[in-house]
């Protein structure tokens, strides 16, 4: 998996400017709330002001007049019980907005991970995606949920204090200034190293992520090798890896968070006491000044304390923000159509000198040239690796190419819509992939424009009705994660029906019937036979004796078309297929000869 770089000072901040831009469109209400919070901080600077007057004017005289001390005691229960009210409706806002801009977040992600190419997705792991889009973006919610709630109430609160401690006392509120270097330095060094212990521990988050997402996936396989202890102490490894990084998270926020902070809250008190102590030998000291004081030290330190707790969530979302913006800047998409070419209308399909490479540096095409009129049937065989599936990948757009070109009705295939290269060109896979849903769902993928009749009429055409229709619920049964409940033949035969009802120009077929008993597979070359009429097929085939009736065959070695013929002719010139024909036919000696 990628391993994403270390985080700098810039890169955070960057990165921070760019999640505050998502409050612009909810400004009205984050405004709002912004209000209200300042209503709470004056009602919190508030509160000790009053307290000391009371102290000072009436409980050292001793002097209890009703009238003003029944008016300070209606202040104080007042500005408190609005403080409740307000700070309701304040985190209210905040929230609302938080969770509508991760909602947005989420729909730019999965937006994004549409429209990337299939070279992302070769390299990236599933799980790692996944992490992304989940993990990562609720770390993100918690920053707006919690941290910049946090973060602006304790500034507005720390402002407010420092106010309230100049007018009671110029000369004290200055000497409390000298905590705030201190204080910027213990936040300079948890930022400095946190952010690289918080960047380990989301990527080890991730290969988590990754592992058991490839660990279900392949069950099957896992248990039918006998591979769960293998799988077991690779999870166990990454796992203890990621324990490892948190273990450095809270070794670092043990020591640089609450403790540090209330060794500077203990020295601050010690300031001001001392202050106190000192000048009381010389003037008389106010007990309400004194409690003012110390209540706005302790109100001073009671944010900074939340701040600092709150900074390793802080951190964690920057980490993970930069890791969904990673994502959200990959330029690895889809390959743009120009969109200026009309309809598909023959089907008629030429390869002209394309070569091609997935890395880069080795190609596993090379030069690869032929024509397949309408209605015609080419099929491509060859060994493993020798190129069949990357010219259908190149065909339907799924890789960008540079060398060559790929015409369809003398037009390349950049110059068509994607939607008119998606819609004209119908493709099975050898294993395919059925949607969450039902039958029905899965052969008319959600197009709103076709018919109960269309569907199965199409799932007629191709011989799949005769299974639906025996199950509860016919063309109406639940069709759960990819599949599983349907053998292999049963799915490849919703992808044909699904093929079918698209009514494409071109069929591309990649062993579409490996999947299908030999029963089954006899009862559906009629159907095949049918979906090939009128229509240009490009087909890759592993069993020859499935496009034996093929108009062109393509035999490719190493990304070469070495032969090309029909399958007589081929036979006939004794050479690379004829040997595989032998040997598919058990003349395995003759082959060798």
């Amino acid at each position: 998996m990628e391993k994403q770089r270390e985080l700098t000072g810039k890169d955070q901040w960057l990165v921070f400017k760019r999640l505050l831009g998502y409050l612009l469109p909810h400004k009205k209400m984050v405004a709002l709330a912004m209000g209200l919070l300042v209503l709470t901080v004056i009602g919190d600077v508030l509160g000790p002001i009053l307290i000391k007057t009371f102290i000072d004017d009436y409980l050292t005289p001793g002097n209890f007049p009703t009238g003003p001390v029944v008016g300070l005691a209606v202040a104080y229960v007042f500005i408190q019980a609005s403080n409740v009210v307000i700070s309701y409706f304040q985190l209210l806002k905040f929230q609302e907005a938080a969770l509508k801009i991760i909602q947005q977040l989420r729909i730019d992600v999965f937006t994004k991970v549409q429209n990337l190419g299939m070279r992302y997705f070769d390299r990236t792991p599933a799980g790692s995606i996944v992490s992304r889009v989940t993990n990562d973006t609720e770390a993100i919610k918690e920053m707006f949920v919690s941290v910049l709630i946090g973060f602006l109430q304790s500034a507005f609160l720390v402002v407010g204090v420092y106010i309230a401690m100049f007018i009671l006392n110029v000369r004290l509120a200055l000497i409390t200034v000298v905590l705030l270097p201190i204080l910027g330095w213990i936040i300079y060094l948890y930022r400095k190293y946190s952010s690289v212990f918080y960047q380990d521990l989301r990527e080890r988050l991730g290969q988590l992520n990754a592992k058991l997402s490839e660990s279900i996936q392949g069950m099957g396989m896992i248990q039918a090798f006998g591979q769960e202890s293998r799988l077991q102490d690779e999870f166990n490894d990454i796992n203890r890896q990621h324990w490892q990084a948190g273990k450095r998270n809270i070794k670092i926020d043990g020591l640089l968070l609450r403790p540090a902070i209330d060794l500077v809250y203990a020295l601050a008190l010690i300031m001001v006491l001392s202050y106190f102590g000192i000048t009381s030998f010389s003037n008389s000291v106010e007990v309400g000044v004194i409690y003012a004081f110390v209540t706005y030290i302790d109100r001073f330190f009671e944010p900074i304390n939340q701040v600092m707790q709150r900074l390793s969530i802080f951190q964690q979302a920057i980490v993970a923000a930069s890791r969904v913006f990673a994502l959200l800047d990959e330029e690895d998409l889809v390959p743009k159509q120009a969109g200026t070419a009309g309809e598909i209308s023959k089907g008629e399909i030429e390869f002209r000198n394309v070569t091609f490479s997935y890395d880069g540096q080795t190609d596993v095409l090379k030069n690869i040239s032929f024509k397949a009129l309408p209605g015609q049937t080419v099929a491509l065989v060859g060994h493993t690796g020798s190129g069949k599936s990357s010219i259908i990948n190149l065909l339907l757009r799924f890789y960008e190419f540079s060398d060559g070109d790929i015409l369809i009705d003398g037009q390349s295939v950049k110059e068509y819509a994607a939607a008119e290269l998606r819609n004209k060109i119908g493709l099975v896979l050898q294993d395919p992939f059925l949607f969450y849903g039902t039958i029905e769902s899965n052969i008319r993928l959600h197009n709103s424009a076709m018919t109960d009749e269309e569907v199965r009429a199409a799932a007629q055409f191709v011989q799949a009705d005769k299974f639906i229709n025996k199950l509860p619920d016919g063309f109406h049964q639940k069709v759960t994660e990819r599949g599983s409940t349907f053998s292999s033949g049963q799915r490849q035969l919703v992808a044909f029906a699904r093929t079918m009802a698209a009514d494409p120009k071109i069929l591309v077929l990649d062993e579409a019937t490996a999947n299908i008993d030999t029963e089954t597979e006899v009862a559906i070359q009629q159907g095949l036979k049918r979906m090939r009429l009128g229509r240009t097929t490009i087909a890759i085939a592993h069993r020859l004796s499935t496009i034996q009736d093929a108009d062109l065959i393509l035999v490719l070695h190493h990304g070469e078309i070495v032969e090309r013929g029909t399958h007589q002719q081929l036979l006939a010139h004794r050479g690379l297929y004829h040997k595989m024909y032998l040997l598919q036919n058990g003349i395995v000696e003759t082959a060798k000869r």
